[in-house]
Formats: structure tokens, C-alpha cells, sequence
């Protein structure tokens, strides 16, 4: 079976920014220029600065010209007013497009996980699915806001401020800016190590919000075992090793440092002992010269700034690699090409032949026939791994089987369109999902339209009305994560309220009550009958006799149909059900005693 994964890149830096520039920056392209041309402004002031040195050496120093120096004082003045101006337009304009496009990779990345398989959350933990959403994002904002804000601002600086040195001594210049190719070929290495190990870092970071997410879910058990010490030393270990990378990074990004100093020191050296003869002799002016010196010493640092670039950018494409590896990642379960919406208004169900394996080398269901007749109630039991679950994760097609087909009123399931699929089906789980939200918003999640009253009518034969009144705020109730403010006994029934309001044809009830008290077991069960009344039931259950009253008991073992037939009609054979029955009776007995 093909899970959906991640998609495997090794594209290039160009590749990976003309897809960032297509796809997330160019809509604001308006915003992009404007901030350039405030670079540009800015750059343009900084040269103008440099320039003002020679006037300033030669006709008020000088000259001792007091006309002069107050036409430079104004100038000088008015070029930091355009520096100042021009820095505060081009943050603004940036920081709009850096917000702009982690939003809008946010959406994305949220959109493709909702589409997902159900296998490929199976296959992902949510500490790096949440990294890739957070850390990832950021640090690809980092590429657009600061990489690209430091590469434009720092170029047009030092190209306007190269147009000064040239202006004033075109030799002088060619020899100092000779030295700084020499330094491209180590910064480029030092950007692939930066990308490697930024990549290394992210997966760490995702390890830890995965165990954060575990500790914080399971801290009762973890303080009931006594594990505190055993969770910090989990802990301990991986924040370690996000510290070690860290250091490695920081150390790898620095490497550029040196390498500038000693260019830049030798081109400082050159132009000092150069330049300083040539105005000894009489060939240029202290003013040009110190002109020259100014525009070198303000272009110093922005060329070390685009030295250090390289790895700061790899360091962002690292994270562009991750987002849009799970952006491009496509699901294996789709819609065909002739897949239709259609009304399941009977709800027959029938399994045809199916084979079902998560991977090649074992299958989970083998050769399954199976009939649901509408508005029957089917059980599905059996021992532990038999296939159950698998079984009924089938019918809403969370998985796709290899072989055989699955019919919905003699309809096959790959002709049905998922979400018309989807719209027929309500599932109540062992598994209570309920999100961070009132209580109405939650039951409202089987049918976003319905009324208040539809509401309240589904909440009364689920029987959570009345608890739900007693609440301090009643269907305004916000109920925690999952739920955690309510008991199990509630949050199953407004599960089964929620399946209440969908008044879909079909229900599957996956184990519904087993992790219930007797006496929230009896509430549910109760809710249940009534939800099930008029609907074809698919239901899973661990303890036996919630299943007697079926309408057709099949009996799964290693993946094959071993027994079907009612619950009498089992008992008799004496097989599998027969004993699945006697040591369930045993069981209670002991618990009894207990």
C-alpha cells in the first residue's frame, strides 16, 4: 500500500527562490518594489554621505570656506533625513510580505494536512507536523524579510557607494575590489553545511514538540508511575542535542567573519598605503582621498553582511525544503475521474472479494464477503488484531483496500465521490474527539447548518440535555482540550449528539463504550439505541453483550470472516464466539468479586 509521505527534494537554491518569488511574493510584487526603491533611496544617501567627505576636506577645512560648510551642514542633514525616511518605508513594506506570506504558507500547510490519509497522520507525529507549521514558516519568513531585505539593502549600499570609490580613483578601486571574489567559493561551502544543519536542527526541534505534546497529554500517568525523573532525562536528551546544533550553526555561520577581516584588511591596507603616497605627491586631493577612505570603510560592512548572507538564506531554504516537501506530498486516496455525488438513501452495504494490507509483506483482510442489509445492525468481533478496526475504517474509505470493492447501494465506493461518501456516514468512537469549544459548537460539527432546536432535540435523545443545562454557561460551555472539563460518560454523549445531528444513513460505532463505568455504559447505551434506530449500523464492541441484539454477528480471526450468524446461532457452533463468550463471563465474574 502507497502511504503519502513527504516529498524527497534536492532542488537547487534558484529553483527553491524563483518558486518562493512565483508563488508568495510576486502577489505583492507592488509592495516588494516600493520597498526596493526605499533600498535603493536609502543606499543612494549612504553614497551621498561618503561623497560629502571631500568637500568637507577641501573647501571648509582647507579652504576655511563658511559658505561652504553651511551648504554641506544641509546637505548632510537632508541626506540622513532620506536614510531615516527610506529605512522605516522599507520596513514596513518587508515586514508586510514576511507577514503576508507566513499567513498564507500557514493556509496552505493546513489545507494539504486536512487533505491528507488517515496514514499519513499514522506516520507523522504532531510534534513535526507542528513544527513544520511554526518553526519552518518563521524561518522561511527569515529568507523573504531578512535575507532578502539584507541582500537588497546591503547591494544597492555597496553598489552606489562603489559608483564614489570609482568616481574619485578608478584604479585604486579596481585593486581593492580584486580581493573579494577569493571568498566566494568557502562562504558557498559554508552555506550547504549551513543547510544540512539546519535541517538536522528542525527534526530535533520536531522531536521535542513531539514529547512535549505526549508529557503534556499524559502528565496523570506520567506523575502516577512516578516517571518525572525518567521524562526529564528524555527531555534533557534532546534538548541537548537541539543546543548542540545550534552551537554548530552559529559556529559554521561564523566562519565567514575571519574570511572577510583578512580581505578587508588587506584591500584597507592597499588603499591607506596607496592612496596616502598619491596625495603625498601632489596626483589627488586629502579630500578625494578621504572621500575614497569613507565610501570603503561604509561599504566594509554590508559586503561582510552579503558574505554571511549565503548561510542565513540556506538556513531558510532548509525550512522551504520541509514545508513545501508536505505542500507537494499528495494523497493516495482521491477522487476518481468519474467519481459522482450521490444519495445513499438505503444505506446497503456490501464488501466484495476485498484484500487489505498496510504493507506488502502481511495483509490484515483476506478475501472478505460481507452483507449489510439497510437498516440492519451488523457486529463485528473478534480477538485482538483480527482486522476489525481495519475493517471498518474501509467503509468511510480512510483507507483504499488492494483488491476487491466495497458497494453502497450496489454503488462501488470509488464511484462516489469522498466527501458525498463521507456526508452519508457518522462514526461515534472509543476515541472522544471533542475540540476546545462550547458545547453547542461541538455538537454543531455534525451539521454546521442546523438550528438551535435541532441542536437541543439531538442533545435531549443523545441524553446530555440535562448535564448540559446544569453547566455553568449550558451550550456555552467551553470544554478544554478534548473535552478534559467534562467525564467520559459526557463527552461520549455529546459525541453521540454530534452523530445525532448528522442523521446520516449510516452509523459505525467503534467500541463506543469500553472505556465507560457501568453506570455511564448503561446513559450511552441507552443514547445509542436511539441513534441507531432507522440506520444501518456497523458496530465494533468490546464487551459482547452490547452485541446480542445484532442482526448479524460476523466473527473475524487472522483477517478472515471464520463465523457468522446471530448471537444464538454462534453459541450453538461452539467456535470462536462460543469461547470469545465464556471468557468474557469469566471476567466479569472476577471483576465482580473484586
Amino acid at each position: 500500500m502507497t502511504n503519502q509521505s513527504e516529498v524527497n527534494y534536492k532542488h537547487s537554491t534558484r529553483q527553491l527562490m524563483v518558486r518562493l518569488w512565483r508563488q508568495y511574493i510576486r502577489p505583492y510584487k507592488k509592495h516588494f518594489f516600493l520597498s526596493l526603491l526605499c533600498m535603493a533611496l536609502g543606499a543612494a544617501a549612504t553614497a551621498g554621505l561618503a561623497k560629502q567627505m571631500e568637500p568637507i576636506i577641501d573647501d571648509v577645512f582647507k579652504s576655511e570656506n563658511i559658505n561652504a560648510l553651511r551648504y554641506v551642514s544641509f546637505i548632510v542633514f537632508g541626506l540622513f533625513i532620506i536614510k531615516g525616511l527610506s529605512s522605516y518605508g522599507e520596513s514596513i513594506f518587508m515586514n508586510f510580505i514576511g507577514q503576508r506570506i507566513i499567513a498564507n504558507l500557514q493556509q496552505d500547510l493546513f489545507r494539504c494536512l486536512l487533505r491528507s490519509d488517515l496514514a499519513f497522520f499514522h506516520h507523522t507525529s504532531t510534534g513535526t507536523l507542528i513544527s513544520r507549521c511554526t518553526n519552518d514558516v518563521n524561518l522561511m519568513r527569515n529568507v523573504v524579510s531578512n535575507t532578502i531585505t539584507s541582500f537588497g539593502k546591503d547591494l544597492f549600499t555597496v553598489i552606489c557607494l562603489m559608483i564614489v570609490m570609482f568616481y574619485q580613483d578608478w584604479f585604486l578601486s579596481s585593486i581593492t575590489f580584486f580581493v573579494f571574489p577569493i571568498a566566494i567559493l568557502p562562504i558557498v561551502k559554508i552555506g550547504k553545511r549551513m543547510r544540512k544543519v539546519s535541517t538536522s536542527t528542525q527534526k530535533e526541534t520536531g522531536s521535542f514538540m513531539t514529547l512535549l505534546n505526549e508529557i503534556f497529554q499524559g502528565a496523570r500517568l506520567v506523575k502516577a508511575y512516578g516517571m518525572e525523573k525518567y521524562e526529564n532525562n528524555r527531555a534533557k536528551k534532546v534538548i541537548e542535542e537541539i543546543f548542540r546544533l545550534n552551537i554548530k550553526a552559529n559556529r559554521i555561520k561564523s566562519m565567514s567573519s575571519p574570511i572577510m577581516e583578512t580581505l578587508g584588511g588587506m584591500a584597507i591596507v592597499v588603499v591607506i598605503s596607496y592612496g596616502g603616497l598619491q596625495v603625498i605627491k601632489g596626483n589627488n586631493t586629502a579630500g578625494a582621498f578621504f572621500s575614497f577612505i569613507s565610501a570603503l570603510l561604509l561599504a566594509y560592512e554590508p559586503m561582510k553582511n552579503l558574505a554571511k548572507l549565503n548561510a542565513n538564506l540556506q538556513e531558510g531554504l532548509a525550512s522551504t525544503i520541509r514545508v513545501f516537501s508536505v505542500i507537494d506530498a499528495k494523497p493516495s486516496i482521491i477522487d476518481g475521474p468519474k467519481a459522482k455525488d450521490i444519495q445513499i438513501k438505503k444505506g446497503a452495504i456490501e464488501f466484495k472479494e476485498l484484500n487489505f494490507s498496510y504493507t506488502p509483506e502481511k495483509k490484515i483482510l483476506k478475501n472478505i464477503n460481507l452483507k449489510i442489509s439497510a437498516g440492519k445492525t451488523v457486529a463485528l468481533v473478534g480477538p485482538s488484531g483480527s482486522g476489525k478496526s481495519t475493517l471498518l475504517n474501509l467503509i468511510p474509505r480512510f483507507y483504499e483496500s488492494q483488491e476487491g470493492d466495497i458497494l453502497f447501494d450496489n454503488t462501488p465506493i470509488k464511484s462516489i465521490k469522498i466527501s458525498s461518501l463521507r456526508n452519508h456516514i457518522a462514526l461515534v468512537s472509543q476515541e472522544i474527539m471533542l475540540f476546545d469549544d462550547t458545547i453547542m459548537g461541538n455538537i454543531l460539527y455534525g451539521n454546521p447548518s442546523a438550528s438551535k432546536q435541532d441542536i437541543y432535540n439531538a442533545a435531549k435523545a443523545a441524553a446530555a440535555h440535562d448535564f448540559i443545562e446544569m453547566l455553568p454557561e449550558g451550550y456555552n460551555t467551553r470544554i478544554g482540550e478534548s473535552g478534559i472539563r467534562l467525564s467520559g460518560g459526557q463527552r461520549q454523549r455529546i459525541s453521540i449528539a454530534r452523530a445525532m445531528l448528522k442523521n446520516a444513513p449510516i452509523l459505525l460505532l467503534d467500541e463506543a463504550t469500553s472505556s465507560l463505568d457501568t453506570e455511564s455504559e448503561r446513559q450511552v447505551q441507552k443514547a445509542l439505541e436511539k441513534l441507531m434506530v432507522g440506520r444501518t449500523c456497523v458496530v465494533i464492541a468490546h464487551r459482547l453483550s452490547t452485541v446480542k441484539d445484532a442482526d448479524k454477528i460476523y466473527v473475524l480471526d487472522q483477517g478472515e470472516i471464520a463465523e457468522q450468524g446471530t448471537h444464538t446461532d454462534l453459541l450453538k457452533t461452539k467456535g470462536i464466539y462460543s469461547q470469545l463468550c465464556k471468557w468474557q463471563l469469566i471476567d466479569d465474574k472476577e471483576n465482580s468479586k473484586k
